[in-house]
């Protein structure tokens, strides 16, 4: 498959800058994969295509507020600055992007917060824009991650074009998150609501939860036309023994297997056996998906309708099917579906 394969005009108006008004109340577009069948409902109507013992795998990581806007010293210059991933808690050490980086050298400190109360040191240039960061902070290290996290503000997308408002720090932040180090929300996990999550255990709906933390790799530019030559960035993952026994349980009684989201997708790809049952597994992936591809567990998949020539459309349309995808894109174009992480629905099944 060729990147330009993935390119398609998406009206700027249909890129979701806010979320629904209720998390349940999206539109959701079902695409039946054994015919040509599309549906158009509303998200909470998804439990209709599940019985009791089908199986959902979602996504608990959490997402930390990973944007801060702080001064350079001397020049004031502003700066904004990514934390991407803690690389050393005793020593405060976060590997960060930072913008404009040509502003920024090795020794320069940064200060932070409404009164500086929060300075770091540049330690190394690790990247084009990459680059370490030392805090320097002198408290216990709860109180550094606290005020850390004070002063951040929700990493939402930046083809939302706004600045986050204090309805993000909920709303980009799937209910059942727990386990703390995404800068990009799993999508398709907004979705559910507290009232749908009870609906599906009164129904017998069986669920359980892996981790992947979720970095900007999902956003990053592809350079390459050739997409067995693109790399994706490694991501963090932990998938339980107790999840593969019960989700294996269910895939051998016969059962439906639902993924929410890509990232679930990647991580069971990533952990696949040949005999078609999951491993538990703690480490990293860098597993890129693109058409075609057999998968062999998942028989449904959760998503959001994404942006053009994304890794998260690659994904998407691998499991769909390539034409399949990108003809019910055109009519989710048609029928004004938002795009984007606070955008719509789509169940492939």
């Amino acid at each position: 498959m060729k990147l330009s394969q993935f390119k398609f005009n998406l009206p700027e108006e249909l890129i979701a800058k806010f979320p629904s008004k209720h998390r349940d109340e999206s539109r959701l577009m079902v695409v039946h994969r054994n015919s040509d069948k599309v549906e158009h409902l509303i998200f909470k109507d998804i439990l209709n295509y599940f019985d009791a013992h089908d199986f959902f795998i979602f996504n608990d990581t959490k997402v930390f507020p990973a944007r801060l806007f702080g001064n350079k010293e001397k020049t004031g210059a502003k700066i904004e600055v990514f934390l991407l991933r803690e690389l050393n808690p005793a020593q405060h050490l976060w590997d960060v992007l930072v913008n404009p980086a040509r502003k920024i050298r090795i020794g320069n400190k940064l200060y932070f917060g409404d009164n500086e109360e929060l300075v770091a040191e540049v330690i190394d240039n690790t990247t084009s824009r990459g680059r370490t960061l030392r805090f320097l902070y002198d408290g216990p290290y709860e109180e550094f991650k606290d005020l850390l996290f004070s002063i951040g503000e929700t990493p939402i997308p930046e083809y939302m074009e706004r600045p986050a408002v204090p309805e993000d720090a909920e709303r980009y932040q799937n209910i059942f998150a727990s386990n703390e180090g995404a800068v990009v929300v799993p999508a398709a996990g907004l979705h559910f609501s507290r009232e749908l999550i009870k609906r599906m255990e009164i129904k017998n709906i069986d669920y359980g939860f892996l981790t992947l933390h979720h970095g900007l790799g999902a956003y990053r530019d592809i350079d390459v036309e050739d997409l067995t030559k693109h790399k994706i960035d490694s991501e963090q993952m932990i998938i339980s023994q107790e999840l593969c026994d019960r989700v294996n349980t269910a895939k051998d009684n016969g059962h439906k297997i639902c993924a929410v989201g890509t990232s679930v997708l990647r991580a069971i790809e990533t952990t696949i056996s040949t005999d078609g049952h999951i491993k538990p597994r703690e480490g990293w992936t860098n597993k890129f998906i693109f058409p075609p591809y057999d998968f062999t567990l998942p028989d449904a998949l959760i998503t959001n309708f994404h942006l053009p020539l994304s890794t998260l459309l690659m994904v998407t349309a691998a499991f769909g099917g390539y034409e399949r995808i990108m003809d019910v894109y055109q009519i989710a174009i048609k029928e004004k579906y938002e795009f984007g992480a606070y955008g719509d629905a789509m169940l492939i099944i």
